[in-house]
C-alpha cells in the first residue's frame, strides 16, 4: 500500500452505483452520499439534509440546473451543488463535500476530507 492511500476508504465497486444515482457509505462514523454520473464523474457530499436532519441525500434526484450538477433532497426538494455543497435555495445551509476518486474498479472517499 502506498503512503498516500492511507487516508482513502473504499466504498464499493464502480459498477455497483447505477449512473445518475447515489449510494450512502459510512466513513469515519459519518454518512457520505457518493454519486456517479453517466459521464463516470464521481462526487461525494454529506448525506444529512441540513433542513430535515434526515440521512437522505444519497437517495435524491441527480440532475442539472444551468451549469450546476445538483442533487435534489427527497424531503424538501432543495438542490445541493455536487461540486461545492452549496444549497441553491438556501446558501446559508451548505453540506460538506468529500474528495472522491476511482482506483481501478473501486470508488474511494478520502477520510477526514
Amino acid at each position: 500500500m502506498r503512503v498516500e492511500d492511507i487516508d482513502w476508504t473504499s466504498i464499493c465497486r464502480l459498477d455497483e452505483i447505477v449512473p445518475d444515482t447515489g449510494v450512502c457509505a459510512l466513513v469515519d462514523g459519518e454518512q457520505v452520499a457518493v454519486f456517479r454520473l453517466r459521464s463516470e464523474a464521481l462526487y461525494a457530499i454529506d448525506n444529512i439534509d441540513p433542513h430535515s436532519q434526515a440521512a437522505v441525500l444519497s437517495r435524491g434526484l441527480v440532475g442539472s440546473l444551468g451549469e450546476r450538477i445538483v442533487v435534489a433532497s427527497p424531503i424538501h426538494k432543495q438542490h445541493f451543488d455536487l461540486r461545492t455543497g452549496e444549497c441553491l435555495e438556501m446558501p446559508q445551509h451548505p453540506v460538506r463535500t468529500w474528495q472522491v476518486r476511482r482506483d481501478g474498479d473501486l470508488v474511494q472517499v478520502r477520510r477526514g476530507a
